[in-house]
């Protein structure tokens, strides 16, 4: 199986770096915008939420798209990890327990879109090679 997916590591690390900047996304555009609407979003909204929206809608757009993802993705990192600690960690350790388990597991994604960057099929890759993509 390694030799298979192997050859199509680029596409598969780009896919989860959109899909990732996407969920993200939708986590901001709830916050900012109230949609998808939730019946566990209150309203109105905490300033500390409203802030965590936006960071969540511009920087899962930067993921998404792929430009500047190591600053972006440094960041969302950070606000998954005060997320973590500030909503979840105080509920118990264990994320399992608390909820907190996609705050960590984004957080961490995070972190290493952030130290692997972009890669193919985002912005920074087409301004790296002088504004043209290379052929999927």
């Amino acid at each position: 199986m390694p030799e298979f997916i192997g050859r199509f590591t680029g596409q598969t690390f780009a896919l989860l770096r959109i899909v990732t900047g996407l969920m993200f996304v939708l986590h901001g555009t709830q916050k900012v915008f109230g949609y998808p609407p939730s019946d566990k979003m209150p309203h109105p909204l905490p300033t500390i939420a409203v802030a965590a929206g936006i960071i969540e809608l511009v920087c899962g757009v930067a993921i998404l798209i792929g430009l500047f993802v190591g600053i972006a993705a440094f960041i969302a990192s950070g606000e998954m990890a005060v997320a973590y600690f500030m909503a979840h960690a105080k509920n118990g350790f264990w994320p399992i327990n608390n909820g907190g388990e996609l705050a960590v597991v984004y957080c961490f994604v995070f972190l290493f879109f952030a130290a692997h960057g972009a890669g193919i099929w985002s912005v920074d890759s087409a301004i790296r090679r002088g504004g043209t993509l290379p052929p999927s």
